[in-house]
C-alpha cells in the first residue's frame, strides 16, 4: 500500500536530474519509494504530467524557503539538485550570481531537510575545480570573482552545508549528460559538408552519462540507504575520447564524423554557450582526466545501478534526434 511506503521529496521534479528519479521511482510500483514531485508551477505541463503518472506534485521555492520545508514534510528522504543555467529575471541576475543562488538554494534546502528530520538526503553535486586551477595562479579566466567553473565550484562549496546541518547526505557527483551531444555538442556539418565533432578536449577521455542514469543511480543510492550518509558517489556510464566519440557517432549515424580537436582558444572565439564557463570546464575535464574518470569507475556504478547505459546502447535509440 501507499501508506506504507517512504516518500522521497525531489527537488526540480520537471527538470532533467530531478525529472529522472521521479520517472524511476514510479517504474518501480512494487519498490519500497512513493515519489514527491516538487516543482514551482504544480499547474504546468510538465507538472501534470507527472501527477498523470502516479506522483504526488507539490509546489515549492528553493527562494522560498518556508514551501521547501512543508515540501519535505513528512517525506523519508530528498533528492536535491540546483540549476545554474535556470532562466532567471533580470532583477535576480542583478541581485546575485548563479554561483550565489546555488549557495543559496542548497542552504535553503539543507536547513529544510534538518527541520523536516530527514532520513537520507541525496544531493547532486561535483568536484571542486579550483583545486587544479586555482585562481590564485592565474591559468585559466577567474569567474564570479573566485570561481574556476562556477556551477562546479559553488556546488562543491554547498557540500559543508548539508554535513553542517547534520543531515544524512549521500554526495552523487554526476558529470557531463550523454544529451549534451543533442543540445549543440553534436556533430555538425562542415562547410564541405562533412560531418565533424569539435570538443576542445584534445586525446584526453570524456566521463559522461545518461540523464536517466542520474535518476536510477540515485534511487540505487536510496534503497541503500542511510549508511550511504555521508559517502561520495560519482557517477558515469562511459569514458571516450574524442576519436572514440566520433567513431560511435559515425556508426550510429550511417555517415563518417570526423574529429576535430579545437584549441581552448579556438573554443572561447566561437561563442559557444556558457562561454568562458564551458570552456574552463573542459580545461579542467583535459587536466583532471585520470583522476575524473577513475572516480567514476564504470563497473563499480554498473553494480550499484545494473541498467547503466553505455553510450552505444544510449546513441542507438536517439540516433535519429541527430542532424535533424
Amino acid at each position: 500500500m501507499l501508506d506504507s511506503k517512504k516518500t522521497i521529496a525531489v527537488v526540480g521534479a520537471t527538470g532533467t536530474q530531478g525529472g529522472s528519479l521521479v520517472r524511476a521511482v514510479l517504474a518501480d510500483p512494487e519498490g519500497p519509494f512513493a515519489v514527491r514531485a516538487l516543482t514551482r508551477d504544480a499547474n504546468s505541463p510538465s507538472a501534470r504530467h507527472l501527477s498523470s503518472l502516479g506522483a504526488e506534485v507539490v509546489e515549492a521555492d528553493l527562494d522560498a524557503e518556508a514551501t521547501v520545508r512543508t515540501a519535505f514534510e513528512g517525506a523519508w528522504g530528498a533528492f536535491v539538485v540546483t540549476n545554474f543555467w535556470a532562466a532567471r529575471p533580470e532583477e535576480d541576475i542583478k541581485r546575485r550570481t548563479a554561483a550565489e543562488m546555488e549557495l543559496q538554494q542548497a542552504g535553503t534546502a539543507a536547513r529544510a531537510a534538518r527541520e523536516a528530520g530527514l532520513r537520507h538526503v541525496v544531493w547532486s553535486t561535483l568536484e571542486d575545480t579550483r583545486e587544479v586551477f586555482p585562481p590564485a595562479e592565474g591559468q585559466l579566466p577567474v569567474l564570479e570573482g573566485k570561481y574556476t567553473v562556477p556551477h562546479f565550484d559553488a556546488k562543491a562549496d554547498a557540500d559543508r552545508l548539508f554535513t553542517a546541518e547534520g543531515v544524512p547526505t549521500t554526495f552523487l557527483r554526476t558529470t557531463f549528460f550523454y544529451e549534451s551531444f543533442l543540445r549543440g555538442m553534436g556533430p555538425v556539418r562542415a562547410d564541405d559538408g562533412s560531418l565533424v565533432l569539435t570538443l576542445p578536449m584534445a586525446d584526453a577521455k570524456l566521463a559522461a552519462v545518461a540523464a536517466d542514469d542520474i535518476g536510477r543511480s540515485a534511487l540505487a543510492v536510496f534503497r541503500r540507504g542511510p549508511e550511504m550518509a555521508g559517502r561520495t558517489v560519482s557517477i558515469a556510464g562511459a569514458h571516450l575520447t574524442g576519436t572514440e566519440l566520433a567513431e560511435l557517432f559515425s556508426t550510429a549515424l550511417g555517415e563518417k564524423v570526423t574529429y576535430r580537436p579545437l584549441s581552448l582558444a579556438e573554443f572561447r572565439s566561437i561563442g559557444a554557450f556558457g562561454g568562458d564557463e564551458t570552456a574552463n570546464m573542459f580545461a579542467y575535464y583535459v587536466k583532471a582526466a585520470d583522476a575524473f574518470t577513475a572516480a567514476r569507475d564504470i563497473p563499480t556504478v554498473r553494480a550499484l545501478n545494473p541498467d547503466l547505459q553505455s553510450f552505444p546502447d544510449w546513441l542507438g535509440r536517439h540516433a535519429s534526434e541527430f542532424l535533424k
